[in-house]
């Protein structure tokens, strides 16, 4: 049976309710019938023109805010690719038979996206339920035969009620997303200033990743560092401290510049994290952090490390081995009741071997055990070990990574020994 052939322009023309198209800069793209019906306009009014060119806000109103709040929640739209419904609205409408004469009227606004092939928005839908003749009906409801002036008065009452009590809710939210607003960009900037680009590495490329866990800000505990040694040698390191937000970034920051410092001044690996632990106990927040961190040798081509409570690094082979280095671990920092020397080891590499340092949100599973994560990381680490650490760091992750999102943060380090 053949499909039938499907108008969508009509069927758009056709639908119940009033719906109109805006493009992002909120010009009128199209609109239904119903929506040129009941707002009283032709559609040579409405197409190409600024939708508030068309409707301006009540100039006789000094209370109104409509334009901004729809204004506000059409760019949200745009911004976020995501559907916003606004509350009950009350904007009032310019007669156009009667130039100055304004009718009042209610609304019931959602904005929702139509994305195009690159993701972005590409059109608003603009749905609009006027409500006007319901919030009139309910206060006149009470004065027919059945109800009487006091029910009239108790159904204006809990009418003007319901209104209010919509506007506070709009006024909230708008309140708590300026709010969030801020906050973002405060996470961000501590992203920017805690969590840098690499370095200078010499001859030796490398790459950094960094993914929050989904519905946080864009900062959180897991950090990553890469530290020039004396000699040419370099110091990389990765660690994670316990919870999300901006506490555990503040306590990241601080772990993540005093292990920078020590590791300037320390012998080895365990002499850092040594000195890391004694100042942990007098960070809040930094109980039970996990780290570890590695000094590469490039004379000798030796890796020594040490760890402290972490997921172990992995070294990818030139011919596709990966071995986890796992020979000195330890327990997180400031969680002994006493101080005690830390363990290091050494192993040795061959040029053109990848160290991969990582937090255990690549590879931890809430219903797996860690092993299946540390083999899955083996396995994609032995498949695109010939990738450059840019685009290896991006195959990890797209690996290892649940594809509805991580829901704990992520930070990742490559490195072409």
């Amino acid at each position: 049976m053949r499909e039938p052939h499907i108008d969508y322009a009509e069927v758009f023309r056709a639908l119940p309710g009033m719906v109109a198209l805006l493009t992002p800069d909120l010009v009128y793209a199209d609109a239904n019938d119903d929506f040129l019906r009941l707002a009283g306009r032709s559609r040579e009014q409405l197409l190409g023109r600024y939708i508030f060119d068309v409707f301006p806000e009540n100039p006789n109103d000094p209370a109104a805010a409509g334009m901004r709040e729809t204004e506000a929640s059409m760019l949200r739209t745009v911004s976020t690719g995501e559907r916003d419904t606004m509350a009950l609205l009350r904007y009032d409408i310019e007669d156009p038979q009667r130039p100055g004469l304004w009718q009042e009227h209610y609304w019931s606004p959602v904005n929702a996206p139509v994305l195009g092939p690159d993701g972005k928005v590409d059109l608003i839908v603009h749905r609009v339920e006027e409500v006007t003749e319901l919030i009139r009906a309910r206060g006149d409801a009470g004065g027919d035969a059945r109800g009487g002036a006091g029910e009239d008065s108790r159904a204006r009452v809990l009418e003007a009620e319901l209104y209010t009590r919509a506007r506070e809710l709009q006024e909230v939210n708008e309140r708590l997303r300026t709010a969030h607003a801020h906050e973002r960009e405060v996470a961000l900037a501590l992203q920017a200033a805690m969590l840098p680009s690499p370095g200078p590495t010499g001859s030796h490329d490398a790459a950094v990743r960094y993914r929050p866990a989904i519905g946080a800000l864009n900062v959180c505990g897991d950090w990553y560092d890469l530290v020039g040694l004396d000699g040419e040698g370099l110091a990389v390191a990765v660690g994670d401290v316990v919870g999300h937000g901006l506490a555990a970034a503040c306590a990241m920051g601080q772990l993540r510049s005093a292990l920078s410092g020590a590791t300037r001044v320390a012998d080895g690996p365990a002499e850092a994290l040594e000195a890391l632990d004694r100042y942990a106990r007098s960070v809040d927040g930094a109980e039970s952090t996990t780290v570890v961190t590695t000094f590469i040798d490039w004379d000798d081509r030796t890796i020594t490390y040490s760890c402290a409570g972490h997921p172990p690094p992995a070294l990818a082979h030139p011919d596709g081995t990966v071995t986890f280095l796992d020979g000195a671990t330890d327990p997180p920092l400031a969680a002994r009741p006493v101080q005690v020397p830390r363990p290091q080891a050494r192993t040795p590499f061959v040029e053109g071997s990848l160290l991969v340092l990582y937090t255990d949100g690549l590879i931890e599973r809430r219903t797996e055990s860690i092993d299946t994560g540390l083999e899955r990381l083996a396995e994609s680490l032995a498949d695109h070990r010939d990738l450059d650490p840019e685009t290896l760091a991006d195959a990890l992750l797209a690996d290892l990574l649940p594809p509805a999102g991580n829901t704990d943060d992520t930070a990742l380090i490559v490195l072409r020994l």
